[in-house]
């Protein structure tokens, strides 16, 4: 997808039109840049009223963006807009794509079964075709994970027998990649790699936070 300034973008209108009967679609466009390199695949977005803009992580209270910032920047605000209290997507787009870090979900549909932003509380009525995502992504050697709905989500989605557990990474051969013009298949080694949540809801501090994804980037070669 390119990349753009503008946030509506990033929205993805046909899901968004057609979320009914208590099934959501996925709201925004996978995020997948040039020369992707790592994959952050959540579970699913929060419901719109939570948001603070039209791209991932829009949860204002939640901390990716600030840890994130506090890696490659030293600045836990670095792509915060405190006074009008969101992310500034004019500094995080560039980042991202020079950067080569990409982002969707495990789920393109959900039914929540309670209504607040709790992933216990998402059934999965649709998973992500994760090897056609792979397939648009040829250099992503590396799957990310941020809570335990998208790592059993694609655990289950890609047969893998182990979940990793918080800040370890399981090596996966054979996983099947979809070339999305012709629909061919190819293989390759991925690396499904679980941090610890951003959400301020799991039990660590950000700084802690923000070593144990420094170590995944590192581990990507993403510096």
């Amino acid at each position: 997808m390119k990349t753009n300034q503008n946030h509506s973008l990033y929205l993805n209108q046909e899901n968004i039109s057609r979320s009914a009967d208590g099934i959501e679609y996925h709201p925004l466009h996978p995020f997948l840049p040039e020369g992707c390199r790592v994959l952050f695949l959540g579970s699913f977005p929060p419901q719109r009223k939570r948001w603070c803009m039209d791209f991932f992580y829009p949860n204002f209270i939640n901390d990716h963006w600030r840890i994130e910032g506090l890696i490659f920047f030293g600045d836990k605000d670095y792509f915060v807009d405190t006074e009008a209290k969101t992310f500034r997507l004019d500094r995080i787009i560039p980042f991202l794509e020079q950067k080569g870090i990409g982002f969707y979900d495990t789920a393109t549909a959900v039914r929540r079964l309670k209504d607040n932003a709790s992933d216990k509380f998402l059934e999965v009525v649709e998973p992500t075709d994760i090897p056609a995502l792979l397939g648009s992504i040829p250099q992503c050697r590396v799957i990310v994970t941020t809570g335990e709905k998208a790592t059993q989500t694609i655990c289950h989605t890609l047969g893998i027998p182990k979940m990793p557990s918080v800040g370890k990474y399981e090596a996966i051969s054979g996983v099947k990649t979809t070339i999305s013009a012709d629909r061919t298949s190819t293989e390759r080694e991925i690396f499904l790699y679980r941090l610890p949540s951003s959400s301020r809801a799991y039990p660590m501090s950000l700084s802690n936070k923000a070593e144990a994804y420094r170590q995944m980037f590192e581990f990507c070669g993403v510096e």
